[in-house]
């Protein structure tokens, strides 16, 4: 599915992002710093994941949420997680230009299964 250029926009100047997590009713939610949109794909940067991690490696099925003020957006999306190969290999690039003290451990690649618009309308404030 392609994401809609809003949701991208928001995305790209959020001022918060979570990455929910799901496996054997273990569910984990964590803020989410480095990420980037390639060609429809989210990538998200691994610098510290822990139980994320084993989630998504028995569950690759995700809920990434981001928000600027009152406008959000719910993504969810089947995840492959990578560790070499090129597309790894732009994303530790990348990190180096903007935290070159940072370790990529690893690069979380979503692929947009479903977008909802979670904002909220200022009549219902």
């Amino acid at each position: 599915m392609k994401l809609p250029q809003e949701s991208v926009s928001i995305l790209l100047n959020a001022e918060a992002k979570a990455l929910a997590t799901v496996w054997n009713d273990d569910i984990n939610v964590i803020p989410v710093s480095s990420v980037k949109v390639v060609e429809n794909e989210i990538w998200l940067i691994n610098y510290f994941f822990g139980k994320t991690l084993t989630n998504i490696k028995q569950n690759p099925n995700v809920a990434f949420t981001f928000w600027k003020g009152l406008k959000g957006y719910q993504v969810k999306a089947k995840t492959n997680y990578l560790t070499e190969g090129e597309k790894f290999k732009k994303a530790v690039d990348w990190i180096s230009k903007i935290h070159p003290n940072r370790i990529v451990k690893g690069l979380l690649v979503l692929n947009t299964i479903a977008v909802f618009d979670i904002s909220i309308d200022n009549k219902r404030i």
